[in-house]
């Protein structure tokens, strides 16, 4: 037998059907001749062991053929993990309810595309139960309006009919609800389902018994007539209202997420690649790998994270900043996938792919953040704690109390009150006042340009009395420029700038980049150093010929013992222009000296008087000196500034506020000022949309924006508000609707609630706590600012 290598030259269907061949998808041996999918490229017949095969092959033939596919991937899906909406410390590897509070578990993370299982089962359950149940109402309410249904079977007939309507409504419909409510007793964690099981449970089996055995109650058991009464109709409403209320529930959670998805749906599902023989084809996104090239045309959304090579044209990255305004992108800019391209056509080199790019960060930053607890929960989950106890106390104190002072039939009466307590208490409510709204916020923020990181920096951000603020990158544009160079006499400009370029070589701090772009532009070749070392919040010391050099700010030279008085001057006049100087020394001899400033961004002063009229202090801390960081802060209405500090310092001046009694936000670059954004009561990292990984931050804002910081004050702001509004309606409902259910007001109406009222009251006091944290969704976050 022949064995080939993935494909042939002839027809899968002609002579040459012997012997076999290589998937070149999967890898399988196929036998060919056997009816097996095959596919036609440029003259070469591919043979497949599936047709799933076949149409990948064919939608990106290249990305086979060059073996591209075995090249690892990170965009593998992890092994799912479910957790609870309400108690997010469970977290399970399979699908199962909550063990504390019966809720069935939801996929951590993206939220799946597909069918809510729960959702189709609790749907069909509600409408099998409902065909049971209206015949069933009707033959036990029929005498209420006149209609002599139950006389033409006889009553004990018409019982039984009731007991076989009933009976598949409770026990197969409504299994789920006496399963959680095992459950739930067996774990110790009483919730919302032991209660409801209870409740339907004694209905049921009180009613099932009184049409079995009707002779064993007692006198007190009979109604005027002698009969003695049933509730397969309170009992078979009560499930059909809690399945009814769960699947409105079910569906308003689903929106929830729906910011989450909105944002997966600005990732095309295709990209064009353009091959190493310039040939263009539009190929599934999944098969973009790094250092790909693609076409981006106008309309089209940016599928990966990328270099721009070729071409010119307007960006949209309102996913990003929340701002309308395209940016203009060209040649050596970088572009971010989900961004919109409105003009011309681009020509990118794919960087950061699948699970790399921002867009799936940003997603799964939200989605861990939906699930991360505000302090505010620890209110609900001590009354949770007592709550459904309270509630049982309260239903047998009310059976109680009905059986010896309550009308005829007393144990009747008495029954119905107790099954009303049951039933229309809503632990439910208070454990989704506050998760329904944190999922919520969050999902708007991101929307906004505002990624929460966890919900505790939503809540306490709207507490704060004091915002420190870094000056490089938040304040300022952080992109700063070279303006000079002032000279000891030992080298010449061009070699200082050359030494300070070399070990300014491969930094990221915006400085640094300021040095090698001047040296660039004077077309200066970084000098060689060795043995380098950098000093945070100071600079940098190697090698250089053998020669010690230094490169740094004042500090840094002092505590090397170089001293700064030949260009006294010339700092001083530069610290008055509000300029940052950097000192080059070899050997400890100072050589050079340089200023470079940096552009205040447009809308800071407007910002910082925005949060002033919150009464928030704003403070500013930098590591630059008294003379630029004074100078900025006069100019931005900033009255308290701390000046050449280092990122521990940063740590401590917070937690000198702290000590005042002030909660504390700070908001920096994130990378050197990761300490303090970490000790702060709320870290907001200011990002570039390169890089939102960063864990010290409690908020990020994309694109740097530092108007953002408005917007997360007011979605902090807006999210408490939510928060206590569904708290103080699912406190509310509780304490007036028990005593109701338990007939506090029987003695002045003298009407008793009715279960199946309670089963209603108790559906709907969910689904609007939901519906409340829902309204989130469409709030504005904008607040006006001056540029």
């Amino acid at each position: 037998m022949s064995v080939r290598t993935g494909k042939s030259n002839t027809s899968p269907h002609g002579e040459d059907d012997q012997g076999t061949t290589i998937d070149p998808v999967c890898g399988m041996t196929v036998s060919l001749g056997n009816g097996k999918p095959s596919f036609d490229h440029e003259g070469t017949i591919y043979h497949f062991c599936a047709t799933g095969c076949s149409d990948k092959f064919s939608s990106d033939p290249e990305f086979y053929l060059t073996g591209s596919h075995k090249r690892k991937a990170k965009t593998a899906p992890k092994d799912t993990l479910y957790t609870c909406p309400m108690h997010p410390e469970i977290i399970e590897d399979h699908l199962i309810d909550c063990p504390l509070c019966g809720m069935a578990l939801e996929p951590m993370g993206i939220p799946d595309d597909g069918p809510n299982p729960e959702l189709i089962d609790f749907t069909r359950r509600f409408w099998i139960s409902a065909f049971f149940t209206i015949p069933l109402i009707f033959i036990a309410m029929a005498p209420m309006v006149g209609l002599p249904v139950r006389n033409i079977f006889g009553e004990n007939i018409a019982n039984w009919i009731e007991l076989a309507l009933a009976t598949p409504v409770v026990l197969w419909a409504g299994w789920p609800f006496f399963k959680r409510g095992w459950g739930s007793i067996l774990n110790r964690s009483p919730n919302m389902w032991t209660l409801i099981a209870i409740g339907v449970g004694t209905a049921f089996i009180y009613s099932s018994i009184a049409v079995a055995l009707p002779d064993i109650f007692p006198p007190d058991f009979q109604m005027n007539n002698g009969l003695i009464p049933i509730y397969f109709e309170s009992a078979a409403v009560i499930i059909v209202l809690v399945f009814l209320g769960q699947i409105l529930e079910l569906k308003a959670r689903e929106r929830t997420g729906e910011a989450i998805k909105s944002l997966m749906q600005l990732a095309p599902t295709t990209a064009r690649r353009i091959n190493s023989n310039g040939i263009e084809r539009d190929v599934p996104i999944e098969n973009i790998l790094e250092e790909d090239k693609l076409r981006i045309r106008p309309g089209e959304r940016v599928p990966v994270d990328g270099l721009v090579l070729e071409g010119n044209s307007a960006i949209d990255e309102s996913m990003l900043s929340g701002e309308p305004i395209p940016v203009e992108k060209t040649s050596g800019d970088t572009v971010t996938g989900g961004t919109l391209n409105k003009s011309g056509t681009l020509v990118v080199l794919a960087q950061k792919v699948g699970s790399d790019t921002l867009l799936s960060q940003i997603v799964e930053m939200v989605a861990s953040a939906q699930r991360s607890r505000a302090p505010i929960q620890g209110l609900a989950d001590k009354v949770a704690g007592y709550f459904v106890p309270v509630v049982v106390l309260s239903a047998v104190l009310s059976f109680v109390v009905w059986a010896f002072i309550g009308p005829d039939p007393k144990f009747v009466f008495a029954l119905l009150s107790a099954v009303s307590v049951l039933i229309i208490a809503c632990p439910c409510a208070l454990g989704l006042a506050t998760p329904m709204s944190i999922m919520t916020a969050t999902g708007r923020g991101a929307l906004a340009g505002v990624l929460v990181q966890d919900a505790e920096a939503l809540e306490q951000f709207s507490h704060a009395s004091v915002i420190i603020m870094d000056k490089t990158g938040t304040l300022t544009e952080g992109k700063p420029s070279l303006n000079k160079i002032e000279l000891s006499g030992i080298l010449s400009e061009e070699e200082a700038l050359s030494i300070a370029a070399g070990l300014e070589t491969g930094s990221e701090h915006p400085l640094g980049e300021a040095i090698l772009k001047a040296a660039s532009n004077s077309k200066i070749q970084p000098a060689q150093v060795t043995n380098f070392e950098n000093i945070t919040g100071l600079g940098i010391q190697a090698l250089h010929n053998n020669e010690i050099v230094i490169f740094g700010n004042a500090a840094f030279m002092s505590s090397n013992g170089i001293t700064l008085s030949n260009v006294g001057d010339f700092s001083v006049e530069a610290e008055n222009n509000g300029e940052t100087i950097l000192y080059l020394a070899k050997n400890n001899a100072l050589v050079a000296a340089f200023s470079l400033s940096d552009t205040i961004k447009s809308n800071a002063k407007s910002v910082v008087a925005k949060l002033k009229e919150h009464n928030i202090q704003v403070v500013m801390a930098t590591g630059d000196n008294k003379g630029a960081a004074a100078h900025v802060a006069k100019l931005l209405g900033i009255d308290q500034v701390y000046a050449n500090v280092l990122p521990q310092d940063k740590k401590r001046i917070i937690e000198e506020w702290q000590e005042r009694g002030h909660v504390v936000a700070m908001a920096g670059d994130g990378v050197n000022d990761a300490p303090a954004l970490a000790q702060a009561n709320v870290g907001i990292a200011m990002g570039t949309g390169s890089d939102v990984s960063l864990q010290s931050a409690g908020i990020t804002l994309l694109k740097g924006d530092i108007s953002a910081i408005l917007r997360a004050y007011k979605l902090s702001a807006l999210t408490l508000r939510n928060i206590k509004q569904n708290l103080v309606f699912a406190f509310g409902y509780n304490i007036i609707c028990v005593p109701i259910a338990a007939g506090i007001l029987y003695p002045f109406t003298e009407t008793l609630l009715s279960p199946m009222i309670a089963a209603a009251a108790m559906s709907l006091s969910s689904v609007s706590v939901i519906s409340n944290a829902l309204r989130l969704r469409n709030i504005s976050l904008s607040e006006k600012v001056n540029q």
